[in-house]
C-alpha cells in the first residue's frame, strides 16, 4: 500500500522504530510470501541484479542545464538532473529506496543517500575517494545541486575524509586479520549491530551508487552491485553521442543522446514496479522543468 503525505518533506513524519527495524530503515512486513521468500533463495546482490540500458535525447535536459547556469549555478551539469530525477522518483516511487539486510527486506529512513566515487584531479595517478549525499524526497533540482555541491567541495577541501580515514585503519590490520575484520563487519551488519559511524562513512551503505563515464569519453558500464553494504540500484551514464534521426516530415536531422544503465536489485520489489519507476525517469528527463519545483505529493512506502 501507498501513502501520501502533504508537501514539504523536509518535514519528515515521526515513526516509532519497532522490533525487527534498523537504524537505517524500517522492516516491510507487507509483502507477499513469495517476495518474502526470495532473498533466501537469492542471498547475495549479485546473485539477484538485473541490467538495464536505456537513453535520453538531450535537448531539454541541455537547456535546463543552460538555464541554471544562467540563474548562477556555476557548474551545474547532467549529473545534478540524474540525481535530480532520481531523488523525485523515489518521491513518486518510494519502494526502490528499499534494501536487502540479513534476508530481511526494509525500507530506507535515513532519506536517499546517494554513492559516488570522486577524484580531486582528472590523472590516471590519481585515486579517488567517496562522497555521500543525503537528499530529501521534495528536494528541486537546485537543492540537489546545493547539496550535491556542499559536499563535493568539503571534500575536495579536505587532505583526507572519513572514509579515506576509515580505509587506512582497516588497512593497516595485516592480511588474515583484514579478511576476518571484513567478515566481522558483514556480520555486525547482518545483525544489525554495524555501528552507525560506519554506516555513515561506508559507501557501500545507501540508496544509489552513481558513475559518470561522461568525464571519461566513454559509454556507461553495467556496474555489479556490491554483497557488502545495502546499495540497491547502481546508475552510469556516459558522455553524449550524436545520431542521425529521421522526423516525421522525413527529414534527417543530427540530435545528440546520452545513454545510461541501470543495475538493480530485483529482490526489493517486483518487475512492474521497476518499469513503472523507468517510464516516470524517462518523463522527468524529457521535461525537466519539472524538477524545478517541489512535488505535489509524496509517495510514503507502505510498511
Amino acid at each position: 500500500m501507498v501513502q501520501t503525505q502533504e508537501r514539504y518533506p523536509e518535514q519528515v513524519r515521526f515513526r516509532r522504530r519497532r522490533r525487527g527495524d534498523r537504524k537505517d530503515g524500517w522492516r516491510v512486513r507487507s509483502v507477499a510470501p513469495m517476495e518474502a521468500l526470495i532473498p533466501y533463495i537469492m542471498v547475495t546482490r549479485n546473485d539477484s541484479q538485473n541490467l538495464i540500458s536505456d537513453c535520453f535525447e538531450s535537448s531539454a535536459v541541455d537547456r535546463f542545464v543552460h538555464q541554471k547556469r544562467n540563474d548562477g549555478l556555476e557548474g551545474f551539469g547532467i549529473t545534478h538532473v540524474l540525481l535530480a530525477a532520481y531523488v523525485r522518483l523515489v518521491s513518486q516511487r518510494p519502494r526502490i529506496n528499499r534494501f536487502i539486510s540479513g534476508q530481511k527486506i526494509y525500507a530506507r529512513s535515513d532519506g536517499i543517500v546517494v554513492n559516488m566515487i570522486v577524484k580531486r584531479k582528472m590523472d590516471i595517478n590519481e585515486t579517488g575517494t567517496a562522497i555521500k549525499v543525503t537528499f530529501q524526497p521534495g528536494d528541486t533540482a537546485t537543492d540537489v545541486y546545493r547539496r550535491f555541491s556542499e559536499v563535493l567541495h568539503t571534500t575536495f577541501d579536505t587532505q583526507e575524509t572519513d572514509f579515506d580515514g576509515t580505509a587506512k585503519i582497516i588497512n593497516h590490520i595485516p592480511g588474515m586479520m583484514k579478511k576476518f575484520s571484513i567478515w566481522l563487519l558483514k556480520t555486525l551488519d547482518y545483525f544489525n549491530m554495524l555501528p552507525m559511524g560506519i554506516v555513515n562513512v561506508s559507501p557501500f551503505h545507501g540508496s544509489l551508487f552513481i558513475t559518470s563515464m561522461a568525464s571519461l569519453g566513454i559509454p556507461p558500464i553495467h556496474h555489479h552491485l556490491y554483497n557488502f553494504g545495502n546499495v540497491p540500484v547502481f546508475m552510469a551514464f556516459g558522455s553524449k553521442r550524436t545520431t542521425n534521426h529521421l522526423t516525421d516530415a522525413g527529414l534527417v536531422v543530427k540530435r545528440k543522446f546520452v545513454d545510461y544503465t541501470f543495475v538493480t536489485d530485483e529482490r526489493i520489489c517486483d518487475g512492474f514496479y521497476f518499469a513503472s519507476a523507468l517510464k516516470l525517469f524517462r518523463r522527468y528527463l524529457a521535461d525537466p522543468s519539472v524538477l524545478d519545483s517541489p512535488p505535489e505529493q509524496i509517495c510514503e512506502d507502505g510498511r
